[in-house]
């Protein structure tokens, strides 16, 4: 158990960098001089945000996935690790939709040695979400070789997943929209509240998954580490990601995880 290597990566590891949700808001072109700048947090924020049904559906019985172990040095026991792990997300958030009266549909993983995806070059976060082919792609790091610590790998795949039910719930687009109008810091905050959802919808998911993963770590301490990591602009305070997060476990609901109504100070 190595916390300082959470501490130190957590947020780069788990967290999405700028090729993946931002590589669609790129896509989306650039604001127009029409456009006008949001507050930091609109009094009404729009309904597909504010009241999704995926806030409805409910908390989920434990579940129990077959993660395997992986292997120092072995990128094949990675992949396997990761697989596993996407067919353990991809069971728990089916189910969630299906509670919510939602549509689900799998994304695509593609898990690479190399440095490009199907939505261009994986940076060093080693992990984003393309939403446009609605694929999660895994880049293994040489770090993940030498040392495998399961949490910070795990939280690669849940993250992501967090962003594929943004993305079919439609509020990635929508957010996506509220991004470009956006000025200055407040387009820092809307990407924020993304990003610290993702982080409230893994939670979610670990609720009944963490016994699962077997992380060789307790929940406190994962949490700790979280909130001792370093800054990251697109992400957002350590210490709000890792309250987003544990919210999301506390309560085992995607209902505990609307950071588009929360304070400021909560997505800061």
């Amino acid at each position: 158990m190595r916390i300082p290597l959470v501490a130190a990566s957590v947020c780069v590891i788990a967290g999405l960098g700028l090729p993946g949700t931002a590589g669609a808001q790129t896509a989306a072109g650039a604001p127009t001089a029409q456009t006008a700048s949001l507050p930091h947090a609109a009094a009404a924020p729009p309904a597909v945000l504010a009241e999704n049904r995926i806030y409805r559906s409910g908390t989920a019985s434990p579940l129990s996935c077959p993660i395997p172990e992986i292997r120092e040095g072995s990128a094949a026991s990675l992949k396997t690790f990761h697989r596993a792990m996407a067919r353990c997300a991809d069971r728990f958030w089916a189910t969630r939709f299906r509670a919510a009266g939602l549509t689900y549909t799998s994304p695509k993983v593609t898990i690479t040695t190399g440095s490009s995806s199907v939505c261009g070059k994986i940076t060093s976060n080693g992990a984003q979400y393309c939403p446009t082919q609605r694929t999660v792609a895994i880049r293994i790091m040489k770090r993940d070789l030498t040392d495998p610590f399961r949490m910070n790998i795990a939280h690669s795949v849940a993250h992501e997943w967090g962003h594929h039910v943004q993305q079919l719930t439609g509020m990635l687009d929508e957010q996506n929209r509220l991004y470009w109008r956006a000025r200055g810091s407040a387009r820092s905050i809307v990407s924020h509240r993304l990003e610290m959802q993702a982080e409230c919808f893994a939670g979610v998911f670990y609720s009944v998954a963490l016994d699962s993963i077997d992380p060789g770590i307790t929940w406190d301490q994962w949490i700790g580490a979280v909130r001792e990591a370093e800054e990251s602009k697109v992400h957002g305070k350590p210490r709000n990601l890792a309250y987003w997060q544990n919210r999301g476990y506390t309560s085992g609901s995607a209902g505990s995880c609307n950071t588009w109504k929360a304070s400021l100070a909560r997505v800061s």
